[in-house]
């Protein structure tokens, strides 16, 4: 499985591959930016699940996640130290998307992975 991590901060976003490695992740996508994360996915290649934090240094990872899902279905946790800024994404696609606080409990984003691969 392939999942692509929006993190700005490299030491959480290692911490994310090594969480999801051990739920059966074999191939990781990084990105760092609002930008980079669209650019990096503009490719076509195929993500088993997107991690977005809300805030990015620059940009936003909600709005990177919309843009990248606009025309394809991605299951998406938010892993954020912000979780007031997703109370914006209500009216978006993204409203029931789990949110993950950091610190990050390994068995908190276990279980929001879990969850978001059982529905689609």
């Amino acid at each position: 499985m392939h999942a692509f991590i929006i993190e700005d901060n490299y030491l959480i976003g290692q911490a994310i591959r090594d969480m999801l490695g051990d739920l059966g992740f074999k191939r990781f996508s990084f990105a760092t930016s609002e930008s980079a994360a669209i650019a990096g996915a503009a490719g076509g290649e195929k993500f088993d699940l997107i991690t977005a934090d809300a805030r990015l240094l620059p940009g936003n990872g909600v709005q990177a996640v919309e843009v990248i899902c606009e025309h394809r279905k991605i299951p998406v946790v938010f892993v954020t130290g912000y979780p007031e800024e997703l109370i914006k994404r209500s009216k978006t696609r993204f409203a029931d998307a789990p949110i993950v606080r950091k610190p990050i409990q390994e068995e908190e984003l276990a279980a929001a992975v879990r969850k978001v691969l059982a529905v689609n």
